[in-house]
């Protein structure tokens, strides 16, 4: 699976991954501060999964219908960094074949998807 983690991800979760074999961009060093818009259709079209902590990516997504391959929304504030990325990896490695095009939210202690709508 091809990610693309924002930029507001912590490196040490985009260096988990990497560690666990998966094929990341990284936002903060390819496209620091692109646009919200510009970075998911950048995401879709490099066929990646968008890893972001950015609560603005859900009205793209269902409010201004953007096209996607899935977004991941990591809301894990107040626990290690180490500990969020051994939950991000988790979730990624076991769920992943759940994760492409549906928009997820990853809180401590559950994993809350929600597939995408039938074309």
């Amino acid at each position: 699976m091809k990610l693309y983690a924002d930029e507001g991800i912590d490196r040490q979760i985009v260096n988990a991954l990497r560690s666990a074999g998966f094929d990341v961009a990284y936002a903060a060093e390819s496209d620091p501060s692109i646009a919200d818009d510009a970075l998911l259709a950048k995401a879709t079209a490099e066929g990646r999964l968008l890893l972001t902590s950015d609560k603005d990516f859900g009205e793209l997504v269902y409010r201004l219908g953007k096209a996607n391959d899935g977004v991941v929304l990591i809301r894990l504030a107040g626990i290690s960094a180490e500990l969020k990325a051994r939950l991000v990896v988790e979730a990624i490695a076991t769920r992943s074949d759940e994760l492409e095009r549906a928009f997820s939210v990853l809180s401590p202690g559950i994993l809350r998807i929600r597939p995408p709508s039938p074309a």
